[in-house]
């Protein structure tokens, strides 16, 4: 079958509320057990219904989504879907997104990945990054240093990061993610080295150019020192 050349059809095994707003998904299967994934990677979901009739219903649209953790002895990975006002496949699927449910994704794939020489870590995003980033963390030596900035609406909207003691959490309440300053100022406030470290910024677009912005112009780091992924800007899909 061609769809098993281009892609990997795992089933659902658990979900669970992680965060405000966030679904954690686990997909597993023995086809996952030959997959690579670096993390900060991705995964490019299919958000159809795998009993429909026509291949078209079945797979649906593709979604992408950064992989949570992934084992590859278990064969087993986990997503972490944000539901939001407005939402689209993406959000229905995890919302229907029940044990036993077959889904087909492919990847995983992407360069929003650790770079292990830097001299130190630093990571600023909001909700949209907050699962590429918590994956990075996770992967950092542990005598790395790390510094970072994770914006959220509400204080319960924090997934539960490696090393969240050495991160500042900001709380925007009813302020606009897009060209947030409330993180832009946050990052403004770390007391960061003066040597340039490796930032991993991510989330919204125009918040993302105001961070590395902040980096490059105010702090004097290189532009390569930055590595960016914009997940997504009002009125714009497919970013990734």
């Amino acid at each position: 079958m061609i769809l098993d050349r281009l892609s990997v059809e795992g089933l659902i095994t658990e979900t669970e509320p992680i965060a405000a707003g966030m679904t954690r998904i686990r997909v597993a299967g023995e086809g996952l057990r030959a997959l690579t994934c670096t993390p900060g990677q991705q995964l490019r979901v299919f958000t159809g219904d795998p009993g429909a009739s026509s291949l078209r219903a079945r797979l649906g649209d593709l979604r992408t989504y950064s992989v949570w953790r992934f084992d590859p002895e278990l064969g087993a990975l986990d997503l972490c879907v944000l539901d939001h006002l407005g939402a689209g496949p993406g959000a229905r699927w995890a919302r229907a997104a029940r044990p036993g449910q077959a889904v087909r994704f492919r990847g995983p794939e992407g360069s929003f990945t650790l770079r292990p020489d830097a001299p130190y870590h630093l990571f600023a995003g909001e909700e949209t990054a907050s699962v590429a980033l918590g994956a990075l963390l996770a992967a950092v030596p542990a005598d790395s240093r790390v510094y970072g900035a994770v914006e959220t609406a509400t204080a319960g909207a924090r997934l539960p990061l490696h090393r969240a003691g050495e991160l500042a959490f900001v709380v925007r309440g009813d302020a606009s993610p897009v060209s947030s300053a409330v993180l832009v100022d946050a990052v403004r406030a770390l007391d960061l080295p003066d040597e340039p470290g490796v930032g991993y910024v991510a989330g919204e677009a125009r918040t993302v150019q105001l961070v590395r912005d902040h980096l490059v112009r105010e702090r004097g780091w290189p532009r390569r020192s930055v590595v960016t992924k914009p997940f997504w800007t009002p009125g714009k899909t497919g970013m990734e």
